[in-house]
């Protein structure tokens, strides 16, 4: 019983540290400025999962379906951010 009960609060434990590193925070979100480069998005956010790119723009993804923030670039600057799921 006891094993048990150490199992499931190092779990927890484990699993609030995994959450709270996350840098895919509202806070983090309203960091990101039109006109900021690319390099400094990716200082707050980390490095995306996805970007595709065509003719100058960029548009990265950061995060997955159901929690993500998005941003399009012009020339590597930002032009427009989206959220959804913070």
């Amino acid at each position: 019983m006891k094993q048990i009960k150490l199992l499931m609060v190092l779990t927890l434990m484990f699993g609030m540290i995994f959450v709270g590193c996350s840098k895919l925070t509202q806070e983090n979100y309203k960091k990101i400025e039109m006109g900021m480069e690319y390099e400094q998005v990716v200082g707050i956010l980390g490095n995306p999962e996805n970007c595709d790119a065509a003719l100058g723009t960029k548009k990265c993804i950061w995060g997955n379906d159901a929690k993500h923030i998005t941003i399009a670039f012009i020339g590597d600057k930002v032009v427009l951010p989206s959220m959804k799921g913070l």
